[in-house]
């Protein structure tokens, strides 16, 4: 299995890092902004670094939507798992026209609102994953699986 981690840079990836000990032994690489802090918590994986800033950024969006297409038909991988934010959005749109499997987990932060990224893949997601118990109030299809921290 082959799995490709992508979101924003600061929470949304320590979100993600913090699923190391599912993603560490298997083959995957990242998407996310090249930024300090990515680059020091990545160092030594594979990453393609996003356009930022992405949130309601057009000339971004559409930049991601191609590297999106780009990076997904060289590494064809299995599944996708982001926590957001927006960079997430057009990978997903394009994993999932590809046949792709997509994990979305919604942030800690939220407890009973939903995000703007997280409404806009939660109807395409395979599995779409809360932290709170309340959030099953926004997203009824939603596994709780608790904190991831």
């Amino acid at each position: 299995m082959k799995i490709c981690l992508v979101g924003s840079s600061g929470g949304h990836l320590t979100h993600l890092y913090m699923l190391k000990p599912f993603w560490k032994e298997k083959e995957h690489f990242w998407v996310t902004f090249d930024k300090e802090d990515a680059r020091s918590l990545l160092k030594g994986e594979k990453v393609y670094p996003c356009y930022y800033p992405t949130n309601r950024n057009i000339k971004n969006l559409i930049k991601n939507t191609f590297l999106a297409i780009k990076v997904l038909l060289k590494e064809k991988p299995d599944l996708l798992i982001s926590s957001g934010a927006a960079v997430a959005v057009p990978f997903f749109y394009i994993a999932k026209l590809m046949g792709k499997k997509l994990i979305y987990i919604e942030v800690f932060d939220r407890i009973d609102k939903p995000t703007m990224t997280g409404k806009l893949v939660y109807r395409i997601s395979d599995k779409f994953i809360v932290q709170w118990e309340e959030m099953k109030q926004v997203y009824p299809k939603a596994i709780n699986l608790g904190s991831i921290f």
